[in-house]
């Protein structure tokens, strides 16, 4: 097991270099080939009256007018050393380890402010993943113990409803009923930090949960249905029953356990990429998380907030399915071969 956690972190190490060098190939090296100069690139970090001494001023202040390569060493040095900023003021300005960018239009490091907005995100995520893998399993079991009956159809019709409909459609249709006429839920843009009172966060952050949770409810649905019922018909299961095993035993330790390997799949993947920015429910809700900051740094063409962004999604992605492995050699004693 140790050796197995152990190649799987190599391959967790192995795949966030590689993301680093894509992403940052994106952000610098692709307008490069596209044929925009380094004062090209810090053109969007000054004035619009400035001329071009300043302009090619500021893409040497700002390391535009290095090679790509010592421009990719510096933003990895600045991860595990940190970095300063030459902005032309009389003090340079310092960017902490583990630094992953400068925003040279906020002037201020991009780490301090995504972990400012991580919570909002992690509490969606992780209140909505509860949610939905616990009423997604759920309904799929029932749904494949019960087949072709009016909780299969019905549940199915409903998983159907939550695949297609997109959650800026079921978000604003949710707050026109529950919070703007009925009353029952606050209305966009509330958030109460958990340990401020925890009551209050939960009940401002129900309303969302639902809403991302029915997307990813319905999926989980089908597939845990579709896994369920192609497990039930295998040589094991009938000769469990045939040993006299309770149906609860024979379903719950036999039959759901080969069925959530792929479940685990799609829950690393999902898990992670809403951590790292669940941009629709929370431009949708207003709510002050990564998804919304992601949304602000679009607009104003800040690149490197984007690229934090970027690289702390991607981390959070590597971690789910790093825990995913895991979780595999736990499920399935095979996987650890």
């Amino acid at each position: 097991m140790t050796a197995f956690i152990a190649r799987r972190l190599a391959a967790a190490v192995v795949i966030l270099t590689l993301v680093s060098l894509i992403t940052f190939a994106i952000f610098f090296l692709v307008p490069r080939l596209a044929g925009a100069g380094p004062d090209d690139l810090a053109s969007r970090y000054v004035g619009k009256s400035a001329g071009a001494e300043q302009v090619h001023q500021r893409a040497e202040q700002l390391g535009f007018t290095d090679p790509i390569w010592v421009q990719y060493g510096d933003f990895v040095k600045g991860i595990f050393a940190g970095r300063t900023y030459d902005l032309g003021g009389s003090t340079p300005e310092d960017c902490p380890a583990p630094c992953l960018g400068y925003s040279f239009i906020d002037q201020n490091a991009v780490l301090p402010e995504l972990l400012d907005r991580l919570p909002v995100t992690l509490s969606l995520a992780v209140g909505a993943a509860a949610l939905w893998l616990v009423t997604g399993v759920g309904t799929g079991v029932l749904s494949a113990l019960r087949r072709g009956t009016v909780f299969d159809r019905a549940a199915m019709a409903v998983a159907l409803a939550g695949v297609s409909l997109p959650v800026f459609f079921t978000g604003l249709l949710a707050l026109s009923v529950f919070s703007y006429t009925l009353g029952i839920f606050p209305g966009g843009g509330s958030y109460t930090p958990l340990l401020e009172n925890p009551a209050e966060w939960a009940y401002d952050l129900i309303l969302p949960w639902i809403t991302l949770s029915f997307l990813y409810a319905a999926g989980y649905a089908r597939l845990t249905r579709a896994g369920m019922l192609e497990t039930m018909n295998e040589d094991y299961i009938r000769t469990a029953r045939a040993k006299g095993l309770p149906e609860r035993t024979v379903v719950l330790k036999h039959a759901l356990r080969s069925t959530l390997t792929p479940v685990l799949t799609i829950f690393g993947l999902d898990l992670g990429l809403l951590i790292g920015g669940a941009i629709l429910t929370e431009s949708t809700f207003s709510l002050p998380g990564l998804g919304t900051y992601t949304v602000q740094a679009l607009s104003s063409n800040d690149l490197p907030k984007v690229l934090g962004v970027t690289m702390l999604a991607a981390t959070f992605v590597v971690l789910a399915n790093l825990v995913v492995d895991i979780l595999y050699a736990v499920i399935d004693p095979r996987v650890r071969l």
